[in-house]
């Protein structure tokens, strides 16, 4: 796999320079130590998203830093290209941001202050919305709807949960149920719900906070799976993995309140779309059913959705 990143780095004039492996996940990772400056050669996962979507992911990207957000800024090729092919995988380069991840999702690792970090984050996420609202998508431009029928249509984005191969009979029927009532709950909302691109899995691995620079805020990495969805999801998405801490109710409205020096919230939609994320994790997980670690992650992705599921619906 080195010899590969080698021949891809090369295309951006970077064969020679060191490199490193730094993540086997989703997308394959490798540090190359440029001249001056660090950068992040990725080798996307085959079908995961074509060349359109992934040459809009970088365009976004590039928009979002260049207007101050702390995320990675794509680097283009020597052909100018920001995307190149690599045998069956496709390619980029971005600029390496200093910090350490925050834990696994659900962690807030090193952070002292969780209501402030949850309020600060509230207030760069209004910033990520708002900056991609007030930017012209230029012709092609292309990604994945977290829409209804994303969520809970006949093929949601992440895959038909309530098929999983590990629910009994009494699951699935309690996934179908809350599938059914939360997409009258949603048809209801829909159209005047706050709708644009949203980074979609803000988690707290996909966070890095500098210790070195504390006062520089939250990173925001890996927008694979970014595209255009309701905002409150995109709060539900990080608030869903807290929602058994002790400090939970303060998070969530700390949360509310940075997003709402920006933006409007609706708080009363908040449960709703805290299901719908827990609803998507079991058809993530059951496309990857194999992987190493996928057991336990497919149980506790079952055991969250079914969870959120039964609270909601007596709720």
């Amino acid at each position: 796999m080195l010899e590969a990143a080698r021949e891809a780095a090369s295309l951006w004039g970077l064969g020679a320079a060191p490199i490193a492996l730094v993540a086997q996940r989703e997308n394959v990772v490798f540090r190359v130590q440029a001249p001056g400056r660090d950068l992040a050669l990725r080798f996307h996962r085959p079908g995961y998203r074509d060349e359109f979507q992934l040459t809009s992911e970088l365009q976004w990207m590039a928009v979002l830093a260049s207007n101050g957000l702390r995320v990675p800024a794509p680097v283009p090729a020597l052909s100018g290209a920001l995307i190149q092919r690599q045998g069956n995988s496709m390619v980029d380069m971005l600029e390496w941001l200093p910090g350490r991840p925050l834990g696994k999702a659900g962690n807030l690792d090193g952070i002292t202050d969780r209501i402030g970090f949850c309020r600060t984050l509230g207030e760069v996420m209004a910033q990520l919305h708002g900056i991609s609202d007030e930017w012209q998508q230029p012709m092609g431009f292309s990604r994945p709807a977290w829409d209804r029928a994303g969520l809970l249509g006949e093929r949601p984005l992440w895959g038909r949960f309530w098929d999983h191969p590990r629910l009994t009979g009494d699951e699935r029927a309690l996934l179908l149920n809350a599938r059914a009532r939360a997409n009258d709950a949603l048809r209801q909302i829909e159209e005047s719900a706050d709708y644009g691109l949203i980074h979609a899995d803000l988690i707290s691995e996909n966070m890095l906070f500098d210790d070195a620079r504390p006062d520089a805020g939250v990173a925001l990495i890996d927008f694979d799976d970014g595209g255009f969805g309701f905002r409150d999801f995109e709060l539900a998405t990080f608030l869903m993995r807290f929602t058994d801490a002790p400090d939970f109710p303060a998070l969530r409205a700390a949360l509310c309140d940075g997003y709402r020096t920006r933006r409007r919230v609706r708080t009363e939609q908040l449960d709703l779309f805290i299901v719908l994320r827990a609803l998507s994790y079991p058809g993530w997980i059951m496309e990857r059913l194999g992987e190493p670690g996928s057991e336990e992650r497919s149980e506790r992705a079952i055991a969250t959705a079914l969870g959120h599921a039964r609270r909601w619906l007596e709720a």
